[in-house]
């Protein structure tokens, strides 16, 4: 079981490393906690306080779908992509990582407030 959840972390953190670094990102942002919350919702071009609605019990679901449904827009996925993002995320990020999905953000990423 401890071996599955290594496999399952490296595997993950590989493929969120390639996911940031095609969109212009640094890659090793995906193994900071917390920090890699907020550049998914760079990725994603939302603005930066839909990252601190996915501290919120229950809005968390609904601002991390919105998440995901970003993130597939800007690598031009459809909705149902994002759902699988949502869902089957472990399956997904490797497909935009590895794939042939180019990041190419719909509306520019807001800068974040210093």
């Amino acid at each position: 079981m401890l071996f599955t959840l290594i496999f399952y972390v490296v595997v993950t953190a590989f493929c969120f490393w390639r996911v940031f670094t095609k969109a212009g990102h640094p890659g090793w942002a995906c193994i900071v906690p917390i920090y890699n919350l907020y550049i998914l919702t760079l990725i994603a071009g939302k603005e930066w306080w839909w990252f601190l609605l996915c501290f919120i019990p229950i809005v968390n679901l609904i601002a991390y779908v919105m998440i995901c449904l970003g993130v597939a827009t800007n690598f031009g996925k459809g909705a149902g992509f994002a759902i699988g993002l949502f869902f089957l995320g472990i399956i997904f990020y490797p497909i935009l990582g590895f794939g042939s999905a180019v990041y190419g953000p719909a509306s520019p990423a807001p800068a974040p407030a210093v």
